[in-house]
């Protein structure tokens, strides 16, 4: 059993320290390792030699769960530092730098979103599934001491030793080195805890070569500040589970130990030990659980956290409804795409912030499942594009792009690009082309881009040379899928001047062409394609027909305004409505510039490579067959729709 607290004594802490992976910082010379995990390469301060300055360390008592007097997260840091007084080091020891309780909120501050703090937190969870964590929960609990919400995080991943949770607790160490895992800076846990909240308590257990340990660690920006503390210290408390009870660790003296024991009871929110022990027994025997108080409250004084809005979500406040009681419906609608609600609604952000679907692990939200959400299920008329970015290395990459329209385009204009990176959402609906452009609105894509790094906040790219080139290849992605696309929308095609004439055409009876000719002449690559240029073929490329000798319209679209509503079909089982004709001759005509398109690209392949002779005439042969193919399909279609529309004009004459 845990001793009890007698007397109070200096406290033996965990410095933050910020170091490489390499540097063993062990306990000084000196210190007994009894029971001590190993490689541990937290600092560990000796109490027998920091008896002095510990006690000037630790201020007065001061009364328990205080909070701070500025509760604004942006403005918490600013307060002035009074002097350091400069302590020799002991005897032995190399001088170090000191960490200044007013880093933590400097560093914390590179989060300019709360989400984005809280996905740092899930990152670390679902790096935790090749551990075997099935699950994340995130809920809000009550704290009891003063009334107030609190965030919980937990998981049922491998958990932290003592070792491992020194290096959570401290800055710079990271041991995720696989390419699979998201985190890599270790810094990640204080700047989320930080940004969310003033005081954060740890609990982890985990069972390392056999021994089974319980750990608790506080890293509390407020008893830092109360205590006027001019370095970054964290109570750390562990106990050894192997046997029938927890039997403490003790680095130090015992007297130690319940000194770190009784600072963590004081400035947590729970007012005994047994409470504070009983958050144990929903971890089980491995599993991490972080408890986040105190938290940060906007300019009004509320907290920046919602629970009250929905039962089911943690939101943002949404300042840009504030105030706002009626909206208009265009807006409803926008404010309904997840593209808007990814930016107050925790379930929204959740739910696309891992691009593969999770086969054994869930991310609970206060009670209820997260159900992931894949962007390219919901897209229409999808296409995939090909992406090698020249990143320097042997081994080439290549980034797949799926590309297509949202499925409410053209009402709403949401366009831009998810970008992952190792699975994780980086930068959401990023909008590559200018915020005026009519070009691109309702065209999204995904692709997961690991081939750049992402900022530390995980919420954008660092701006080196490939980030600018991958820029500019996908706003030629939009570009492109635009001009090819855009017709699907009822939207002019670049390049075309009207698409009435697809509607209000006059049907004009031509000359009679002879039986075995209808000139169709395609339009070469370097000519313009016009939706109104007549097309015409030669009747030997599809072979004779019964009625080939009825007159043919050059023209292949000719139906006179107010005449037919529509044009019998090829099976002559029914009619085609005029827009259906309309928009399989706009595909036509884009399969054409493909083809044209593919024409050009293979001419230029011949001329920069220089292709020996056979290969040449066998690409040519290729695409001869793929004009061949277009042009059939054009006049087939065409051919067979005008001679029902005679066959039928005739039979009225009669």
């Amino acid at each position: 059993m845990p001793p009890k607290v007698e007397k109070q004594q200096p406290m033996n802490v965990v410095e933050i320290a910020s170091s490489d992976d390499e540097v063993d910082i062990g306990p000084p010379p000196g210190m007994p390792r009894k029971t001590t995990p190993s490689s541990s390469k937290a600092r560990r301060q000796q109490p027998q030699k920091q008896q002095d300055s510990s006690s000037e360390a630790i201020a007065a008592p001061v009364p328990a769960y205080q909070s701070l007097d500025c509760r604004s997260f942006w403005k918490a840091g600013a307060y002035d530092v009074g002097p350091i007084a400069s302590k020799a080091p002991a005897q032995g020891q190399l001088e170090h730098a000191r960490v200044h309780p007013k880093f933590l909120h400097s560093n914390a501050t590179s989060h300019k979103w709360a989400f984005g703090a809280i996905a740092e937190l899930l990152d670390n969870a679902v790096d935790e599934v090749h551990n075997g964590a099935t699950f994340v929960k995130v809920d809000k609990i009550d704290i009891m001491k003063e009334n107030s919400p609190a965030l919980l995080f937990q998981d049922d991943g491998g958990g932290m030793d003592p070792d491992g949770i020194r290096k959570c607790m401290s800055l710079g160490y990271s041991s995720k080195k696989s390419n699979t895992t998201i985190g890599q800076y270790g810094n990640g846990f204080k700047t989320s805890t930080m940004r969310l909240g003033a005081d954060v308590l740890v609990y982890s257990c985990a069972t390392r070569a056999g021994k089974a340990t319980q750990s608790i660690g506080l890293l509390s920006y407020t008893f830092l500040r109360k205590t006027g503390q001019d370095d970054v210290i964290v109570p750390m408390i562990d106990f050894d589970i192997s046997g029938n009870w927890a039997e403490p660790i003790l680095y130090g003296s015992q007297d130690d130990w319940s000194s770190n024991l009784k600072t963590i009871i004081e400035w947590s929110p729970f007012a005994s030990k047994e409470e504070l022990m009983q958050q144990f027994e929903d971890i089980g025997r491995h599993g991490t659980k972080i408890i986040i108080y105190n938290l940060w409250l906007n300019d009004e004084g509320i907290y920046e956290l919602s629970f009250d809005d929905d039962e089911e979500d943690i939101r943002l406040r949404d300042e840009a409804n504030h105030g706002q009681t009626k909206l208009h419906k265009k807006t409803v609608e926008l404010r309904s795409h997840i593209s808007y609600c990814i930016r107050y609604s925790l379930r929204a952000y959740a739910s696309i912030l891992y691009l593969r679907k999770f086969t054994n692990f869930s991310i609970v939200l206060r009670g209820k499942p997260v159900q992931q959400v894949n962007i390219v299920d919901d897209l229409k008329y999808s296409k995939t594009v090909s992406y090698k970015p020249q990143v320097g290395t042997i081994k080439e990459v290549t980034v797949e792009t799926t590309v297509g329209f949202i499925k409410e385009a053209p009402a709403l204009s949401v366009s831009g690009f998810n970008v992952y990176h190792k699975n994780r959402l980086i930068r959401p609906f990023w909008k590559v082309t200018g915020d005026a452009a009519v070009k691109g609105n309702g065209v999204v894509g995904v692709l997961e881009a690991n081939f750049i790094e992402p900022a530390h906040d995980k919420q954008d790219f660092e701006r080196s040379s490939l980030y600018i080139r991958l820029e500019a290849r996908l706003k030629q992605m939009v570009m492109d899928y635009w001009k090819r696309h855009c017709h699907l929308l009822g939207i002019l095609p670049p390049g075309v001047k009207s698409l009435d004439i697809l509607k209000q055409g006059a049907v004009k009876t031509q000359k009679q062409l002879p039986a075995n000719r209808h000139n169709i002449d395609l339009p070469t690559n370097e000519e313009e394609m016009h939706m109104d240029q007549p097309i015409t073929r030669s009747n030997r490329q599809l072979g004779s027909t019964s009625q080939s000798d009825l007159p043919v319209e050059e023209s292949i679209i000719g139906l006179a305004a107010g005449s037919y509503n529509g044009v019998i079909s090829d099976d002559g089982l029914g009619s085609k409505p005029i827009d259906q004709i309309c928009e399989e001759n706009i595909q036509l005509f884009m399969r054409c510039e493909e083809y044209a398109k593919k024409e050009t690209e293979l001419k230029q392949t011949v001329g920069r490579v220089g292709i020996a002779s056979p290969l040449v005439e066998e690409l040519e042969k290729e695409l001869e067959q793929a004009k061949r193919k277009c042009a059939q399909l054009a006049s087939h279609l065409e051919t067979k729709r005008k001679q029902k529309i005679m066959q039928q004009q005739s039979e009225k004459v009669a």
